[in-house]
């Protein structure tokens, strides 16, 4: 039977295998303050001991507008690196935990609601998403750990684009620009994301931990470095016992076989 309890900003529902985190906060858009990052943090490792993978959505119109300014504003700078920090530590959980998380996106996801979403490993936008990095505008800079990780997914001409002009980017252009991986149908994300969680939550574990561990890894390393280092990870994966096992079920055609394209 599914747990499901709500803890103010955040509410927390496991559905088999596969844990929906909401933000909820949908008065203010689901802005993030540093009492909402402390409640993430605390869903992230309620997640990590207890779900295979992870839906993270939001509650009401809007995944998230993000970072709450008008706490932001009252801030000193050494305050300000702090908290900073925090939403990189707490993302990073996130990014670089145990297990997959896919992001449901609709309505606003802007500035820190972006970052928190560069964090998760796959992303699904329905038609009402909107993408933005306003901080120019704002008078501010990215704080969430947009610099790497957004300006990685799609570049750092498009995020200089957005942060300069106050360019917003429908759900069509985000897929274009990696920001999505998949786009559906307004209201359809959440499900759309179960469905790749619950294929995620059934793979072997090692499998999607070095998935999520090593390949970001690997792409900061030198040409040569990650092919030596990816030989270690492919040999250390494939001689686990659950590894032998599927490998035994498909070799012996006990194993689903791949759907191609277009087929039932």
């Amino acid at each position: 039977m599914a747990d499901q309890t709500a803890t103010s900003f955040v509410t927390y529902e496991l559905k088999g295998k596969v844990a929906h985190i909401g933000l909820n906060r949908p008065e203010k858009r689901n802005a993030i303050s540093d009492r909402f990052v402390e409640m993430i943090a605390e869903s992230v490792a309620r997640a990590e001991s207890e779900a295979k993978a992870v839906v993270l959505f939001g509650h009401g119109d809007h995944f998230c507008a993000g970072l709450d300014l008008a706490e932001h504003v009252k801030k000193t700078p050494i305050q300000g690196v702090h908290g900073s920090r925090r939403w990189h530590a707490v993302f990073a959980g996130i990014e670089h935990g145990t297990i997959p998380w896919i992001s449901a996106l609709h309505g606003a996801v802007v500035g820190g609601g972006l970052e928190l979403a560069a964090s998760t490993h796959i992303r699904v936008a329905d038609r009402s998403a909107f993408f933005a990095l306003p901080e120019g505008q704002r008078g501010i800079f990215v704080g969430g750990g947009g610099s790497v990780r957004a300006a990685r997914l799609m570049g750092v001409a498009r995020m200089t684009d957005m942060m300069l002009t106050g360019r917003v980017a429908s759900a069509e252009e985000a897929e274009r620009w990696n920001l999505a991986q998949y786009v559906v149908e307004k209201g359809q994300a959440r499900e759309k994301a179960h469905q790749l969680a619950e294929a995620a939550a059934s793979n072997a574990e090692i499998s999607n931990y070095a998935v999520i561990n090593a390949l970001p890894r690997i792409q900061d390393m030198a040409k040569e470095d990650g092919l030596f280092v990816e030989s270690f990870i492919a040999s250390f994966t494939a001689t686990s016992p659950e590894a032998e096992e599927r490998l035994r079920a498909f070799l012996e055609k006990r194993a689903a076989r791949l759907k191609t394209p277009g087929s039932a």
